[in-house]
């Protein structure tokens, strides 16, 4: 896990540094994806491409799964799963909200992740069993926080039906807790979760290089991570928070048919 970790960050840094390095020169350089509010840029591919020839370099037979190009076939029973940059329309903006994602799985459990935010330097790094770290940081998430005091973060889908849906939950969340944040960013929202910038995290419509990395981050800082009515994380439903918290929001959430578009 230690070998995974370590060249994972290897190569989320190269790949963020690129990023860094090219964006002045990529602000008008952008075509959309299923909506007008989804965008990504040249340089999104341009960072999973970069992603996947480093892996295919050091492990050729490891799977590959992008945001960008999807799936790709391998034998070893490795699966690497890397958002090339989570947040693009943060990115697009010019807010430092955006992270490259890279998780290793192996026989189908996330051993490693990291979490790379380069416009806010700062690396979130997790080996499954060997806790969860911003740079030289054991992280750990609050925990014993009542739901009356937690700050929740959340985050909304692109369709305008979604969006209508998770806008009427947010407003029966809102009163019940301490405040709500919207970051951008999935990855970056989990790992707050970690660090302890947050209390918790709920949203509908996830993805798996969305939450692959920084799952393992939230869960090594103590968080539980889930979706609702005892399913795992997945697209229908992602929720974090530390134990006692998760099963309040959770209890909160589920009444108000979260999974639900229209």
């Amino acid at each position: 896990m230690t070998d995974f970790l370590r060249l994972a960050e290897d190569i989320a840094r190269e790949a963020g540094d690129m990023i860094l390095a090219k964006r002045p020169t990529m602000s008008e350089d952008v075509e959309t994806k299923s909506s007008p509010t989804d965008v990504v840029t040249i340089l999104d591919k341009a960072s999973e491409e970069l992603i996947r020839e480093r892996v295919r370099a050091a492990r050729p037979d490891d799977r590959f799964l992008g945001e960008e190009g999807g799936e790709a076939p391998g034998a070893s029973g490795v699966r690497w799963i890397v958002d090339p940059i989570d947040g693009t329309v943060n990115f697009l903006y010019g807010l430092p909200d955006w992270a490259v994602s890279i998780a290793v799985e192996v026989a189908g459990q996330v051993v490693a992740g990291v979490v790379n935010l380069p416009a806010r330097g700062e690396v979130f790094t997790a080996a499954l069993g060997e806790g969860a770290w911003l740079g030289g940081e054991r992280l750990r998430c609050n925990s014993g926080v009542p739901l009356a005091r937690a700050l929740v973060a959340t985050g909304f889908g692109y369709s305008a039906s979604r969006r209508a849906v998770q806008g009427r939950v947010v407003a029966e969340v809102l009163p019940r807790v301490r405040d709500v944040r919207r970051g951008g960013s999935c990855a970056i929202d989990l790992c707050s979760v970690a660090a302890g910038r947050v209390d918790a995290y709920y949203e509908r419509g996830t993805n798996p290089w969305d939450y692959a990395a920084a799952g393992l981050v939230a869960t090594e800082s103590g968080a539980r991570l889930g979706g609702l009515r005892g399913r795992p994380v997945g697209p229908e439903f992602t929720l974090c928070a530390a134990p006692g918290l998760f099963e309040e929001l959770h209890d909160l959430l589920v009444p108000l048919d979260p999974e639900r578009d229209s």
